[in-house]
Formats: structure tokens, C-alpha cells, sequence
């Protein structure tokens, strides 16, 4: 989707819950703050959480129409909130302790394009999460993406892997609504 398509979407309704997705709260809650790329941020949910857990945010989205709702919300002035496309935009090599990368769907060679430079913006011994919808979900019909060539999965996140210490990378489920949906994760840090 372009940006003006998100752009509609966030200007009819709120799109997300103001609340961390539970995976990633899980994931990151034990972590002390320090600087963190919140890519894809959206409506900045994940940006707010973290940025209220005393991080240092910048949340990068390409729909200013997202990112304005994240803006309306209470501490929203601790984020730095940047209208850009993940996919040109960048941090400075070794600059941030966590990019976070919730629900970004690209063709397959742009989204590892776009985590390979986020791996080079984490300090030694930073974070990056990863999580999406994994191209299962398709046959179990619980809604998400239905291109198959956008969705994640282990092995399309296997080369990222590669450039990381990883303490997770498998298929998750994910209780919706509609179903137990399925999610990829991938969980790693910066070796020295």
C-alpha cells in the first residue's frame, strides 16, 4: 500500500489498540531504556509504550496522517516523530540500542534491505525485533496481508539472522478475533 492509502485508512478510524502488542511488551520489558528506532511505527503505539518506559524514541512511518494520531496522544512529545519511508530513510551507523519493526510488510527484497541497514544503526550489543504476519496465515484465513510474497517467515528472516546473535526466530501464534493468527519473530543483538 502507498502512503496515501494509509493515510485514508488512519484518517477514518483509529487502526490499532493503544496498547503494546503483548509479544513485544513481553520481549522488551526487561530491557533498560536507551535509544530506539521504532520503523513502521504507525499510529506510534509501540513508540509511546516504549518512550513511556523511559526511552529515547524516533518513530518513522510514512503516513503523517499515523503518525499525527500517535502525536495527539499523551507523551507524545517524549517521541521524535519523522514522516519518512523506511525503506530511503536511515539512523547513523551505530547509533541506537533497539530498532523494533512491528507488522512491516515489503516485497521480499525490500524488507531485508531494510533490516540489513537497521542492523548496522545498533550500537554493540543492541536490539532488533522483528515480528509480522507469517505467510501461513493465508491458509489459516485470520485476515492480515494475503500477498504471499510480502508476509514473513522463518527462512525469508534467516539471512537477517545471519548478521545477528539471535535468541529467537520461529513462528508464534496470536490470539485475534477471528482466530489464533500466526506471526514470525526474530529476536537478536549486535555482536561485537
Amino acid at each position: 500500500m502507498r502512503a496515501e492509502d494509509w493515510d485514508e485508512r488512519y484518517a477514518e478510524r483509529q487502526q490499532w489498540s493503544s496498547e503494546p502488542n503483548a509479544l513485544i511488551a513481553q520481549l522488551l520489558a526487561g530491557l533498560p531504556p536507551g535509544d530506539a528506532v521504532d520503523l513502521a511505527a504507525g499510529e506510534g503505539r509501540h513508540a509511546l509504550w516504549l518512550a513511556g518506559r523511559g526511552w529515547r524514541v524516533t518513530a518513522v512511518d510514512f503516513s503523517a496522517v499515523g503518525l499525527a494520531r500517535g502525536e495527539e496522544r499523551s507523551g507524545a512529545e517524549r517521541v521524535s516523530w519523522v514522516t519518512a519511508d523506511v525503506t530511503t530513510w536511515t539512523a547513523p551507523p551505530a547509533s541506537v540500542d533497539l530498532v523494533l519493526v512491528a507488522y512491516l510488510h515489503l516485497p521480499e527484497p525490500d524488507t531485508v534491505a531494510v533490516l540489513d541497514r537497521a542492523v548496522t544503526w545498533l550500537r554493540t550489543g543492541g536490539r532488533l525485533l522483528v515480528l509480522g504476519h507469517d505467510v501461513a496465515n493465508i491458509e489459516a484465513g485470520v485476515g492480515g496481508p494475503q500477498e504471499p510474497a510480502i508476509l514473513h517467515s522463518v527462512a525469508r528472516l534467516a539471512p537477517v539472522a545471519e548478521l545477528l546473535v539471535v535468541d529467537r526466530l520461529d513462528q508464534v501464534r496470536r490470539e485475534t478475533p477471528a482466530g489464533t493468527a500466526l506471526d514470525t519473530v526474530l529476536w537478536g543483538r549486535k555482536g561485537s
